[in-house]
């Protein structure tokens, strides 16, 4: 008995000194697991990092590195359209100042375009008096004549320098874009059907358009 209580004193003796070193060992072991994992999960971590920047390449993923391009491009276009209405605004202007200009052009125009015509028809009017005195005061009917047939010929030569033209209608075929047919007779030949064989009242062109159509007697 004596012996048996000495061998378990002994193994208890041994366990005891090897505790320590078994406790340590495991404390050891749950270290180095815990460690193990926590590397794996900064590897992860960090591989989530790596993707989470890879991402910002990718199509539709860079939604922080567009803002500013947008950005710009807003600008770009703002500065395109406030330049455009500038133009336009001036355009505009433009074109008011011109309607003005024209509107106030035309209504002088309007007031003195006959006034190289009255200037060229003052020299006329001028002889028509002599003529009125000569008719008041003279009895040579011949004289008269002659005066009076002066007085014509400068007026048409005036009224012709500024491109007054009369119309030859007689013994011309009738035309309705430039006679006025007044009445028709039977006319004297069969040559004369459908020509002018009377002039009521004479045509004229001003710069070879017509200002006035021929009043015209037409055979038939």
């Amino acid at each position: 008995m004596r012996c048996d209580n000495l061998s378990f004193k002994t193994r208890l003796a041994t366990f005891l000194t090897i505790l320590p070193s078994l406790t340590i060992c495991k404390i050891m072991e749950e270290k180095d697991v815990k460690n193990t994992g926590n590397g794996q999960g900064s590897a992860n971590s960090n591989e989530e990092l790596l993707d989470i920047n890879a991402d910002s390449d990718v199509a539709g993923s860079n939604h922080l590195s567009n803002t500013g391009d947008e950005i710009s491009e807003v600008e770009k276009l703002q500065e395109e359209a406030a330049e455009w209405k500038d133009k336009y605004l001036r355009l505009v202007a433009e074109f008011d100042n011109f309607r003005k200009r024209n509107a106030r052009e035309r209504i002088e125009l309007t007031q003195t375009a006959g006034k190289d015509v009255m200037v060229s028809l003052l020299d006329v009017l001028d002889d028509c008096e002599r003529a009125q005195k000569q008719v008041e005061t003279s009895d040579d009917i011949a004289a008269i004549k002659e005066g009076v047939l002066l007085v014509f010929n400068k007026l048409r030569n005036a009224l012709q320098s500024k491109g007054l033209k009369p119309m030859t209608s007689t013994g011309q075929e009738f035309n309705p874009d430039l006679h006025e047919a007044i009445t028709e007779i039977p006319a004297p030949s069969k040559d004369a059907v459908g020509k002018v064989l009377d002039e009521v009242q004479k045509g004229y062109y001003l710069n070879d358009k017509i200002i006035r159509f021929a009043k015209v007697v037409v055979g038939k």
